[in-house]
């Protein structure tokens, strides 16, 4: 559906903003972005490049861009525009294409010393830029899951995807199947 960085950017940006806590009532979810040894397993699962200081502060500043990213999948397409527009001039944001550790070319719009949460904002963004463009913004959802309000992002051909990768197809799909033979036994 995207280029590669595209959906790699997206799905980092979704990883990111799945580690805060549940805003659902009764959600007791906790927050899987509490320490530096967390900021480091996210930034080695996605694949981030670049300068990570490894420090509390860092590690505020990255939480502190969630609720931000999470207005991707939450805005209207106008207010989607806004705030890729607004992450991207804080940065001063300059694409430019590289080819680094045989990622093939791909646009990178912050210097690889400029702080991680500026690089995470800008990747989100330049990502966004993608989907926006596509038309394709629909693609980023939250999980329908009655009992949970993680983001999706929908990479599947035919649009399909409702839940998270947190287990609630599962979930939702045995609900279903206990319904019917509950229906079908009464």
């Amino acid at each position: 559906m995207f280029t590669h960085d595209t959906e790699v950017a997206l799905m980092a940006a979704a990883a990111l903003v799945n580690t805060m806590p549940g805003r659902l009532d009764g959600d007791s979810s906790e927050d899987t972005l509490a320490s530096v040894d967390d900021l480091e397993r996210l930034y080695a699962e996605h694949g981030w490049t670049g300068r990570f200081d490894r420090d509390a502060a860092e590690l505020d500043a990255v939480r502190a861009l969630r609720p931000r990213l999470r207005g991707f999948w939450e805005l209207d397409e106008a207010a989607v525009v806004t705030l890729v527009n607004d992450l991207l001039a804080e940065a001063r944001a300059v694409p430019r294409l590289v080819d680094h550790d045989g990622l093939g070319w791909h646009i990178h719009a912050t210097p690889q010393d400029a702080p991680l949460p500026q690089r995470m904002a800008v990747e989100a963004a330049i990502a966004v830029v993608d989907v926006v463009r596509a038309g394709e913004l629909d693609r980023l959802r939250v999980c329908e899951a009655e009992d949970c309000d993680d983001v999706v992002v929908d990479l599947s051909r035919n649009r399909s995807r409702r839940f998270c990768e947190g287990g609630c197809a599962a979930r939702a799909h045995t609900a279903a199947y206990r319904a019917r033979k509950a229906a079908a036994t009464a």
